[in-house]
């Protein structure tokens, strides 16, 4: 390739501001040559027992293993220092090994032998195929884990995958794949490419399927190329979620697990807490305990493995949050407490900020603010509160905090959203391998990517069916009834 062909990227380091590495972009000619190999031997892993694929898994797991510090590390300078990304290697473990006890018997559970309901002499056999190759777009936030969540049971399901990790944060490839290496098997089904956008664009049009993590606009976008080429595509779009607390609440349960959800991982998280709606009668005592608690977060500036909050990892994220609290502030909002932007040694950081005084025409009500930013509004009554909760295009998860389980769960129920988190927040790792969940609205598209049946989003559901009984001649074939009567 001609070095003027050659496109780079700059990638900012969110604790310094500084731009301290260069991407080489990977071409289309490359792009397209990775997707032919991947193909290409995608057809033996498929033809791999599961019991195989497992295996080789297996071995995987191994790698990272040995490699959980230094992916890790990757992530956490991607990201910021965030909490979440030391965990990375082992969270990366935990999705491997749950898919090694789960694949198997997820993939039997779809599968079905025996005789038709519609026409006993029929045998039936299902065979589930894999899609051959599958195209991870992953977003900037919890860059590894999200990249994974799709990418890991799609190569168990017998699929190729190739990734894109987000050009704002792609350091943790080169660790990750390094594991990838040490196991060929895998390395012949498992690739990435690096780019932006039209990288992304690229990458559509050479796969069979496509999953995605990040912004409605984007994904609304990748919708309609997807459509355009009649391939299948798994979009997770982030959220608004609300949390209820009732009149009931334990005011001390409420504010803390009020405030986590807000504020985990500087509040850049799809799921995390962006409005809040307290009952009047004990809305004043509960901004207070939640001014006092916020006040107690320390950021982690000087030390990443200390504070609470990290940086905001894409820069342009801070003045969108700006733009969020100015409108607020210019249609009758306080903020009682943070709600600055500081610059740290060139690093981006917010406080956790709480608004009081909150209403529906303000976008800190409506869009996704993606920041430490926590809204309270006061409703009077149940009714009111739920349809404040269900006044949005999202509908991602929601909280719902009460005196009991059974105050709250009559109210989670009415709440519009794929997963409501009760008496707590931020529960959706719970729900990781015991059940799948859809969005509501604008927050996402196609089948769950949690619980063990998301490994058959991966798959083609085909038939098999043996005639054992005498076939239909077409002189005489009233015996079979009225043609499409049977189902």
């Amino acid at each position: 390739m001609a070095e003027a062909d050659v496109r780079t990227l700059p990638v900012r380091n969110p604790r310094t501001g500084e731009t301290d590495l260069t991407l080489r972009v990977t071409s289309p000619q490359e792009l397209a040559a990775k997707a032919a190999r991947l193909r290409e031997n995608q057809k033996a892993w498929a033809e791999r027992s599961i019991g195989d694929r497992i295996g080789v898994m297996r071995r995987w797991l191994g790698e990272v293993a040995k490699h959980a510090n230094a992916i890790a590390e990757a992530d956490a300078e991607d990201t910021g220092g965030c909490h979440t990304s030391y965990l990375q290697g082992f969270i990366t473990m935990g999705n491997i090994g749950g898919w090694i006890e789960d694949a198997e018997a997820a993939l039997e559970r779809a599968s079905f032998h025996g005789p038709s309901k519609a026409m006993p002499q029929v045998e039936v056999r299902s065979q589930l195929v894999p899609y051959p190759l599958v195209g991870v777009i992953s977003p900037w936030n919890a860059p590894m884990m999200l990249a994974l969540l799709d990418a890991v049971p799609a190569l168990f399901a017998g699929a190729a995958v190739l990734l894109k990790p987000s050009e704002v944060t792609p350091r943790f490839v080169k660790p990750l794949f390094e594991t990838v290496a040490a196991v060929p098997e895998l390395a012949g089904v498992f690739d990435y490419v690096i780019g932006d956008g039209a990288t992304g664009q690229q990458l559509i049009d050479q796969v069979d399927l496509v999953c995605f993590t990040g912004s409605v606009p984007t994904g609304r976008k990748i919708a309609v190329h997807c459509a355009e080429r009649l391939i299948p595509c798994f979009l997770e779009l982030g959220g608004k979620d609300p949390a209820i607390v009732t009149e009931n609440a334990d005011l001390e349960r409420a504010a803390t697990s009020a405030l986590r959800g807000a504020v985990h991982a500087n509040g850049m998280v799809c799921f995390s807490v962006e409005r809040v709606y307290v009952h009047e009668s004990i809305h004043d005592a509960f901004v207070a305990l939640l001014i006092e608690k916020a006040g107690k977060v320390r950021l982690n500036s000087d030390d990443p493995r200390a504070g609470h909050l990290h940086p905001f990892t894409f820069a342009p994220q801070a003045r969108i949050v700006e733009s969020h609290l100015a409108d607020a502030v210019d249609k009758g909002a306080t903020i009682r407490t943070g709600g600055k932007v500081e610059e740290i040694g060139g690093g981006l950081y917010m406080r956790p900020t709480i608004l009081t005084g909150v209403d529906h025409s303000m976008k800190i009500m409506q869009e996704e603010t993606f920041g430490p930013c926590l809204p309270v509004m006061a409703y009077r009554t149940v009714d009111e509160a739920v349809a404040l909760a269900n006044d949005t295009i999202f509908g991602l998860t929601a909280s719902v905090i009460a005196g009991s389980e059974e105050e709250a769960l009559p109210i989670a129920e009415r709440v519009n959203a794929g997963a409501v988190f009760i008496q707590d927040t931020f529960l959706t790792l719970a729900k990781n391998r015991t059940i799948g969940t859809h969005s509501f609205g604008a927050s996402g598209l196609g089948g769950s990517r949690t619980g063990p049946e998301s490994i058959l989003r991966f798959v083609r559901r085909k038939a098999l069916l043996t005639q054992h009984g005498e076939v239909a001649d077409i002189q005489n074939d009233h015996h079979l009834g009225t043609p499409g009567g049977g189902h």
